[in-house]
């Protein structure tokens, strides 16, 4: 029986990783000492390479043009109803500044209940 007396170190903790991770690859970075330096206060020892690929999928997940896509069509859902208040706020105007310019066409002018603001911001406080 033969025994190695050696202490462990980075190169055992990427070997095991290898084992567990088999599509994992081994690649050469160059970075600023900040970010060497944040990644180490971030990352226990042997963990940079698992710090950095959730980041990296962060990243993609995040500000891919796919998910930034989503991000605006999420918001546009989200702001649907704000959007309507504020047109239903300026069709008014817009049709009294039409009457003014085309007089011989004129428009019926809305109601009272179309003059009044029913947006969040014109009711904010």
């Amino acid at each position: 029986m033969r025994l190695e007396l050696r202490t462990p170190c980075v190169y055992d903790v990427y070997t095991i990783s290898l084992i567990q991770h088999p599509m994992a690859k081994r690649i050469n970075i160059i970075l600023p000492d900040a970010t060497i330096h944040t990644i180490d206060r971030l990352a226990r020892r042997g963990e940079r390479s698992r710090l950095i690929a959730k980041a990296v999928r962060h990243y993609a997940a995040t500000q891919s043009p796919e998910a930034i896509r989503e991000q605006l069509k999420q918001t546009s859902i989200r702001d649907r109803d704000l959007d309507l208040g504020i047109t239903d706020e300026w069709i008014t105007v817009d049709g009294e500044t039409w009457q003014q310019i085309d007089p011989e066409h004129p428009r019926k002018t809305p109601g009272r209940a179309a003059g009044k603001s029913i947006s969040r911001r014109s009711t904010r406080r």
